[in-house]
């Protein structure tokens, strides 16, 4: 199965970059939830996360791929989330995602060129413009949508990393459900 019968066509440079990629580093707001915040009365924060992009972090790992979040907020909730799926690098509170971004590739002993990153805004920018393979989600900052070497059919929360790790799967020629438990 081809990634375009699924979702989109794919240049050959998305393609060829989506080959080398190793490790996919995700932020939250705007990516994993559609980038709204809900604050109760009493201060509690709620984010909603779409069960398909769940499913394809726990495949993607499961195939092998390192996952990261990096994100400028600070939340329980991230936490909690990104544990259930088993993300092992989860990156809070970054303001500079750069810092973060270079810990990881170090960490890691990876190049910019196998790490690809998903993001929708400003904060988002210095890392895209660093990494190998850089994704915007579909409702994105024009700016942001402009470094992208991808953009997702998908909006931020409605399916947007889903729809990344399939194409990181099946260009590295892995089967879409190579999972185990629910996400």
């Amino acid at each position: 199965m081809q990634f375009a019968e699924l979702y989109q066509p794919l240049s050959a440079d998305a393609q060829q970059r989506a080959k080398k990629v190793k490790l996919l580093i995700c932020d939250i707001d705007g990516v994993f939830s559609d980038g709204r915040i809900y604050l109760g009365n009493q201060g509690e924060e709620l984010k909603a996360f779409n069960t398909k992009d769940g499913f394809g972090i726990k495949a993607l790992i499961n195939s092998g791929f390192e996952v990261a979040v990096i994100t400028g907020r600070h939340s329980q909730i991230v936490q909690q989330r990104m544990t259930s799926l088993t993300v092992q690098h989860i990156y809070q509170g970054q303001e500079n995602k750069l810092i973060a971004y270079q810990e990881l590739k170090n960490t890691l002993n990876l190049t910019d060129e196998q790490i690809a990153y998903i993001g929708d805004d400003g904060p988002d920018m210095p890392v895209m413009e660093q990494v190998g393979f850089a994704v915007a989600v579909n409702d994105a900052h024009p700016l942001i949508k402009r470094i992208a070497h991808y953009t997702t059919l998908l909006p931020g929360g409605f399916g947007a990393v889903r729809e990344l790790t399939d194409l990181l799967m099946l260009e590295n020629h892995k089967p879409l459900t190579s999972q185990g438990s629910s996400s």
